[in-house]
């Protein structure tokens, strides 16, 4: 690891907040390196550079959860980015996902319609299964 300007501890920066190397986040998340690199080049994660090393903050690193709660929640990476610019307009203590009921309702009729096609889906390929090793 490289030291930077705060002195002996490579995991701080100059003003002593702790940052976070891609890979220190990629391993903490368990995400890999090209989703972090996604990420930032959709302007939603914006680590510091030091050459060509990535350092990352503890707003990136809060970023990143909030992110990735939004992906686990089905958003698309558009919804999480207008979320993400409504809390910074809020310029709340921490970031969260701020969901309104509205939201929440359609992300769940989303959800259930998705779940609807998958299921059937699934009953089709099992049947073409069945089908095909029959006829083997």
């Amino acid at each position: 690891m490289n030291q930077n300007a705060a002195g002996s501890n490579p995991n701080e920066m100059g003003d002593g907040t702790k940052s976070f190397s891609i890979g220190d986040l990629a391993r903490e998340f368990g995400v890999t390196l090209r989703t972090l690199r996604f990420y930032e080049d959709r302007g939603l994660l914006s680590p510091r550079r030091d050459g060509t090393v990535r350092i990352y903050d503890a707003r990136d690193r809060e970023r990143l959860s909030v992110i990735l709660k939004g992906k686990q929640l089905g958003f698309t990476l558009t919804e999480i980015r207008a979320m993400l610019a409504e809390e910074r307009s809020a310029n709340g203590p921490a970031m969260n996902l701020k969901l309104s009921l509205d939201q929440v309702e359609d992300q769940i009729r989303h959800l259930e319609q998705q779940k609807i096609e998958i299921e059937e889906a699934l009953r089709e390929l099992q049947t073409r299964r069945t089908n095909l090793a029959a006829a083997a």
